[in-house]
């Protein structure tokens, strides 16, 4: 049981940062924006707003994503993991790790890449979180009205369950492939490197594997999308709500 939970410790610690960031520039854009084109900051953001808002969101959120995803790919998963020996030659073939841990990873990244190399795959990651948020806060919010047809402020908790379940499972499966491609760069061994960019990796894919390649764990990112958004879009609202008491 405790193999489903290998390399949790570096996901705990920097999730909360990660959701605090796009949270807090999704609702800072909003006031922004009602600032600067209503001379209001309280007031509601239209679609259009809230489009801008969201898309902004998913640029920003790639500066810290993208060093988060790499880590907790190479450092926990098969990014990590290289093989030795030669089963051709008749011998062995075994799993070696190539890094300790998150800090080991992130050293020998730097020295073998320099500060760019934390950013393996962030153009994937544009083209995955800036339609990918567009498409995850506009459905929630259309969602929530529909939900609330009584025109209150607030929507019920259930309804904001419900609104940010669905939102997240749209935003998932249409991001499925820009995240098939973010994924397979970053996990892009140092020392066999397949891919030289963006457009190559799609290339690549594509001729070697089809087109359902680019979907290929979609099911389970809409299933997995649901309860995650749904938790934290609540815990959003309740927490907003909480602090304007004040």
């Amino acid at each position: 049981m405790a193999g489903f939970f290998k390399g949790m410790s570096f996901p705990l610690a920097s999730v909360t940062v990660y959701n605090s960031l796009v949270f807090g520039v999704f609702s800072n854009a909003q006031r922004l924006i009602s600032q600067y084109r209503h001379g209001d900051e309280r007031r509601a953001c239209g679609m259009l707003d809230l489009a801008v808002a969201s898309g902004l969101t998913g640029l920003v959120s790639v500066g810290l994503g993208a060093p988060v995803d790499l880590l907790a790919g190479n450092a926990t998963g098969s990014g990590n993991v290289v093989q030795i020996g030669s089963a051709a030659a008749g011998g062995g073939v075994a799993d070696q790790r190539l890094y300790r841990g998150p800090v080991h990873c992130v050293s020998s990244i730097l020295r073998s890449e320099g500060l760019a190399g934390l950013y393996r795959g962030g153009g994937a990651m544009v083209l995955r979180d800036v339609p990918g948020y567009v498409l995850y806060f506009l459905p929630y919010t259309v969602f929530c009205e529909l939900l609330s047809p009584d025109g209150k402020s607030s929507a019920h908790p259930v309804a904001i369950c419900l609104a940010g379940g669905l939102a997240g499972s749209i935003s998932w499966v249409t991001a499925t492939p820009a995240d098939v491609v973010k994924s397979r760069m970053q996990a892009d061994a140092m020392l066999h490197r397949k891919y030289t960019g963006v457009l190559h990796c799609i290339g690549q894919s594509y001729r070697t594997e089809g087109l359902q390649v680019f979907f290929r764990g979609a099911s389970v990112n809409a299933i997995r999308g649901f309860p995650m958004s749904a938790t934290m879009f609540l815990a959003y609202e309740l927490s907003l709500k909480f602090f304007r008491s004040f």
